[in-house]
C-alpha cells in the first residue's frame, strides 16, 4: 500500500465523513444479517444485498444522497471477508465503530483519476466529492486500480493506493542475522546492535499524562471531553508514526544487508491478551500484565515481523524461542543461572565473560538452533551453514 496524506477542504472533509458513515452503516447491516443466520436458512449473498440496498436508497433520502459505488463496495468487501472466514484465513468480520473504523474503498481507478499538480502535491478523484489534494511524499505507483480513504482518531485523512511493491534484494553473500525482540530493547541483532523504538519525548509524555488525567475528570458527552480526546489522539498518532517509520527503515535495512533473517516464533496476539479474566474468575496482577502488553505494542513486534516477511520474502525464518535467553551462544550450556539480570548474561560453564543478554539470545536465534526442555540441541535446518560470530562483547 502506498499511503499519502489527504488535504481536503472543510466541505470535502464533511462529504468524506458522510461516505465513511454510509460505508460503515451498510457493513454493519450485512454483519447483522450474518449474525442472525440460523441452520436451515441461507444468509443473503452479495446480489440480494445489492437489491436490498437499492430499495433502502429509494426509501431513505439521506442514504440516496451518498455514493452508490461506495456503498456497494462495502458489500463487496464484506462478501470477500466472509469468503476469507470460511476459507480459514481470517476471522469472522465484526462491527465497525464510529471514530475507530472511518474509511471507505474505491475500485475501478484509472490513470485519469489521479493527477500530479506539482512537485509537492497531487490530487485524486473521489465520487461525489471531486478532486481532493494530497501530499505527494513519493511518486504514485503506476497501474493502481483501487484506493482506500481513511480518517484516524487524530482527524487526519489519508489515501492508500493498492500496490504490491517488489521484494528487497539481498546482498547474495549468504549472510545471516538473528533478531531478539524485547521490551527494554526493541530489537537486538546478532551483530551486537541494540535498537530502540523512538517514542514520545519527555515533554510529550508529560503532556499525555496531564491530558489523560484531564480526560478522567471530564464529563461524558461534553465538548471539553471531545477536545481532550482529540489532543490525546494527536499525541498517540505521533507516536505511532514514529514507530511505523522506525519499522519500515529497519526492515528495509535488514533485507538489504542480510540474505537470511531469523526471528523468534512468537504469538504476539496471545502474548498481549488481557489478564482481567471473568467476573467469576478475575485475573491476578492485571496492572502488571497491562503494562507488559503496552510495552510489547510500543515495541512493534508484530509489525516488524510482518514487514520483514513482505520485504525479504522467502528469506525470513521462524526460530523457536524456547530457552534462547538461557543458552550460551559460545559453548551451548543452558541453565537459568546464566541469565544474571535483564541485560547481563554470564555463562556458568565457560569463561567467555559477561555479555549483553539480548545479543546472546539473538546469536542463538541466528544459529538456527532450538533448545528443548532437557537442554538438548536440535538443528532447525541442517542444510543452512552456521554463521560465524565474533566473541561476545563485555
Amino acid at each position: 500500500m502506498a499511503r499519502y496524506r489527504l488535504l481536503p477542504t472543510a466541505e470535502q472533509a464533511a462529504e468524506l465523513a458522510e461516505h465513511c458513515r454510509h460505508a460503515r452503516y451498510v457493513w454493519n447491516l450485512a454483519v447483522e444479517q450474518q449474525r442472525h443466520w440460523q441452520p436451515g436458512r441461507r444468509a443473503p449473498g452479495y446480489n440480494e444485498q445489492c437489491a436490498q440496498l437499492t430499495a433502502a436508497r429509494e426509501a431513505h433520502e439521506w442514504l440516496s444522497a451518498g455514493s452508490q459505488t461506495v456503498q456497494q463496495q462495502a458489500l463487496r468487501d464484506f462478501a470477500q471477508a466472509m469468503r476469507n472466514f470460511f476459507g480459514g484465513t481470517h476471522r469472522r468480520p465484526t462491527w465497525r465503530k464510529a471514530g475507530v473504523h472511518e474509511g471507505f474503498r474505491q475500485v475501478g481507478v484509472k490513470a485519469r483519476h489521479i493527477a500530479r499538480l506539482n512537485r509537492r502535491f497531487g490530487e485524486v478523484w473521489v465520487p461525489k466529492v471531486g478532486w481532493v489534494r494530497f501530499r505527494l511524499s513519493r511518486p504514485v505507483p503506476e497501474g493502481v486500480k483501487s484506493y482506500r480513504v481513511t480518517c484516524d482518531r487524530a482527524g487526519r485523512w489519508h489515501v492508500a493506493f493498492a500496490w504490491v511493491p517488489p521484494p528487497v534484494a539481498g546482498p547474495g553473500e549468504g549472510s545471516v542475522v538473528g533478531i531478539d525482540r524485547g521490551v527494554t530493547v526493541a530489537a537486538a541483532l546478532s551483530t551486537g546492535e541494540l535498537l530502540h523504538v523512538p517514542g514520545l519525548s519527555r515533554g510529550e509524555a508529560i503532556r499525555l499524562k496531564v491530558l489523560q488525567q484531564r480526560l478522567a475528570r471530564a464529563q461524558r458527552g461534553s465538548m471539553r471531553r471531545t477536545g481532550v480526546k482529540r489532543a490525546i489522539a494527536k499525541l498517540k498518532a505521533v507516536e505511532a508514526d514514529r514507530r511505523r517509520d522506525w519499522v519500515e527503515k529497519l526492515s528495509t535495512g535488514l533485507a538489504r544487508r542480510f540474505d537470511t533473517v531469523r526471528i523468534e516464533a512468537l504469538d504476539v496476539r496471545a502474548m498481549t491478551r488481557s489478564a482481567r479474566g471473568s467476573r467469576e474468575q478475575p485475573g491476578v496482577r492485571v496492572a502488571q500484565k497491562r503494562g507488559l502488553n503496552r510495552g510489547i505494542s510500543r515495541s512493534g513486534w508484530g509489525m516488524l515481523a510482518a514487514r520483514l516477511q513482505d520485504k525479504a520474502c522467502g528469506r525470513v525464518e521462524q526460530i523457536p524461542a524456547a530457552y534462547t535467553s538461557q543458552r550460551c551462544s559460545v559453548c551451548g550450556h543452558t541453565a537459568a543461572g546464566n541469565r544474571k539480570s535483564q541485560a547481563v548474561f554470564d555463562c556458568e560453564a565457560c569463561t567467555t565473560g559477561p555479555c549483553n543478554a539480548d545479543v546472546n539470545a539473538a546469536r542463538n536465534i541466528a544459529a538456527g538452533r532450538a533448545v528443548t526442555a532437557r537442554g538438548d540441541l536440535g538443528a532447525c535446518r541442517s542444510t543452512i551453514r552456521e554463521p560465524q560470530f565474533c566473541s561476545p562483547a563485555a
